[in-house]
């Protein structure tokens, strides 16, 4: 039986962003859990207190997740009612670009979102170019040996469609594809911004009925994640991630 450690985690839904979760911790072992949960990408907003906000809106289920792993290491985990109403809760995103999907591909797609996101805000992933009208982009892992990448998608459906040994090669292929297009850096917040807000409402169904949420969905492009094949599978990103290589290959 695990040993019960003095930690006391409350877990809740943020008072004023709207799918994001708080972790409140008490107890003269809370460390231990702060330890945790910033293993499991929770943020410190402020003393023994953290935060779970991610690019999927996905944070009920991922709570949930350490929730459970901090059970198991013996910490006393509380629950908030809504939180768990918001846990219990199916939803799903309607003209979804893999609709082959099932929800736990969907979330293994946009957990990989996630993390490129979180290397990009930490400053592991410099994005070097993006194309003004698309959405796709080339960046580099700044530790050592780290790859150069080509990007598609944008938040929750962000993948790496390709790698490179270096950042010039990533360049230069990059800019005979986009050049046209091609502008410095990360493509500009606002742009995305506006993408999200344009599109149709989420759904969601709890015990049966079906709620309508504010739109959040946006329009997405077609990307090839890592779920099953579809019947008519997308071949849009496949001949663009195509032609990088070929290009890359020339100048390499």
């Amino acid at each position: 039986m695990t040993p019960a450690i003095d930690a006391h985690v409350r877990l809740d839904t943020h008072p004023t962003h709207p799918s994001a979760v708080t972790a409140v911790l008490t107890g003269t072992q809370a460390r231990v859990a702060l330890m945790g949960l910033e293993a499991a990408d929770w943020t410190v907003a402020a003393d023994n207190v953290l935060v779970l906000a991610r690019i999927d809106h996905e944070e009920p289920y991922w709570a949930e997740d350490a929730a459970k792993h901090l059970i198991a290491e013996g910490i006393t985990v509380e629950i908030a009612p809504r939180l768990r109403e918001a846990m219990d809760e199916e939803w799903t995103w309607p003209n979804y670009p893999m609709p082959w999907c099932t929800r736990s591909e969907i979330r293994e797609v946009s957990n990989a979102a996630q993390k490129i996101h979180d290397d990009i805000r930490h400053g592991q992933l410099l994005i070097h170019a993006h194309d003004a009208h698309t959405t796709v982009a080339v960046g580099s892992y700044l530790h050592r040996g780290g790859k150069s990448v080509y990007l598609h998608g944008e938040d929750h459906l962000r993948q790496v469609a390709d790698t490179f040994d270096s950042p010039a090669q990533a360049l230069l292929a990059f800019e005979k594809v986009h050049a046209a297009e091609m502008r410095p850096g990360p493509a500009p917040l606002d742009r995305h911004r506006t993408r999200r807000h344009r599109g149709p409402l989420r759904l969601r169904r709890h015990r049966g009925q079906v709620r309508t949420l504010p739109p959040g969905a946006g329009d997405r492009p077609r990307l090839p994640g890592r779920c099953r094949r579809p019947r008519r599978s997308p071949r849009r990103l496949h001949r663009r991630a195509r032609r990088v290589r070929e290009v890359a290959d020339l100048v390499g």
